[in-house]
């Protein structure tokens, strides 16, 4: 196991697939659907923004493979938004309409490629330590998201995701599940990097760059 750059020629290949194959599926909806086609409403689900990181994340990995102690800290926080991705399908959606008809394409998304980041980020893992901040940072964005949709679906009259449509449930039920969902991803945000750390820890890998631990988006 490696840290950062360095990492081994197959594992770069995989996620140069990977992320070949995620392009592939994330364009295939709207090219099979052109007709009727909303592009707003597709780029507001967090299926479809997780895995456009994810794919961005596996790309770069695969073809730069990047060190640096803040592209580590993006690789866990697209690991952990494909995670919550996957989770929360499972749990949740994995009954309910979500825009993607293609079972194929369905596949991918909610399942392929969250499997893909988590093992990607166990085969080379990063030690970013299990700190407030970091977690704090990477949960910046799943409650960004949960606000846009409840303002976007007030003014469109349109929802992503059942759990976040307040019409049949009353505000006092959503939000009881989004404090919930809160907590969850908290203890998913927590698992991936401790996992990282774990994994470095037994691999006896280096931490990567030296430096206090910052936010998913600072090094």
């Amino acid at each position: 196991m490696v840290t950062g750059a360095g990492t081994p020629w197959w594992i770069r290949l995989l996620r140069t697939g990977f992320g070949v194959l995620g392009v592939v599926a994330l364009l295939w909806i709207p090219l099979r659907n052109a007709s009727g086609f909303s592009a707003a409403n597709y780029l507001s689900y967090f299926t479809i923004e997780s895995n456009i990181l994810g794919v961005v994340v596996l790309l770069v990995g695969g073809l730069a493979d990047p060190g640096s102690r803040r592209w580590q800290s993006v690789r866990g926080a697209s690991t952990l938004y494909l995670l919550i991705t996957g989770v929360v399908y499972a749990l949740l959606l994995a009954r309910v309409d979500v825009m993607l008809s293609d079972k194929w394409i369905n596949d991918v998304l909610h399942r392929v490629l969250p499997i893909v980041l988590i093992a990607d980020w166990l085969l080379v893992p990063a030690r970013l330590g299990v700190t407030a901040r970091l977690i704090g940072g990477w949960l910046v964005y799943p409650a960004v998201y949960g606000v846009y949709s409840l303002v976007r679906g007030a003014i469109v009259d349109w929802y992503p995701y059942p759990f976040l449509d307040p019409r049949g449930q009353g505000y006092l039920s959503l939000l009881i599940g989004l404090v919930l969902l809160a907590a969850v991803f908290a203890l998913l945000a927590s698992a991936v990097a401790g996992l990282g750390a774990l994994v470095s820890r037994s691999g006896r890998s280096a931490p990567v760059s030296a430096g206090h631990e910052g936010s998913a988006w600072h090094g």
